[in-house]
């Protein structure tokens, strides 16, 4: 199976995975109002779409995120929204639009900067992106609720952006055995 395949169904996985655990709060540490499960797979996302970004180009990038899109939202409509309460359908519209958006977001900023030193593509892509995900999934899914949302997206994009630090080491590592073949996207 080629890269491009692992990465898609990666994608697509981490995605179901993470709007499955957005739905419960961290309950150690008195961090219930603040952090919940999915904030520890979700960031794992925009390493995917940057690894994409380094070995194929924007093109096929953007491949691998629509592919995970419609893997992950198809799936977890099936497998994780329950239709008879609001804030499940929510979570599933919010995720979707969010991760649309924040992903393409990050793909421009990382292609705007892939000549650079190799950490500040990674970095400032994820970056963006994680604050522009964090913030649109927050407000769509949870706004108007009794949920925390405010203190649930701060919780959250405080591990995105931990994480996005430490992903910049398996980053360092893996593309150094990937193949780039980002000579073949002319645009």
């Amino acid at each position: 199976m080629s890269l491009f395949y692992k990465l898609s169904i990666m994608m697509g996985l981490l995605v179901i995975a993470s709007n499955y655990l957005v739905q419960f709060p961290v309950s150690y540490f008195n961090l219930k109002e603040v952090l919940t499960y999915g904030a520890f797979t979700y960031p794992i996302t925009f390493f995917i779409t940057d690894l994409s970004n380094r070995a194929y180009g924007k093109i096929v990038a953007r491949k691998v995120v629509y592919i995970g899109f419609v893997i992950g939202i198809f799936l977890t409509l099936l497998i994780s929204t329950n239709f008879s309460d609001i804030i499940s359908i929510r979570i599933a519209i919010g995720s979707g639009f969010a991760f649309f958006i924040a992903h393409n977001i990050d793909i421009k900023i990382f292609d705007a900067l892939r000549k650079q030193h190799w950490s500040v593509a990674p970095l400032s892509s994820s970056v963006a992106g994680s604050i522009i995900d964090t913030f649109l999934f927050f407000s769509i899914a949870f706004y108007g609720t009794e949920v925390p949302w405010v203190t649930l997206a701060l919780g959250d994009l405080t591990v995105k952006l931990v994480i996005a630090l430490f992903m910049l080491i398996p980053f360092r590592f893996l593309i150094k055995s990937i193949k780039d073949y980002t000579h073949t996207d002319s645009t």
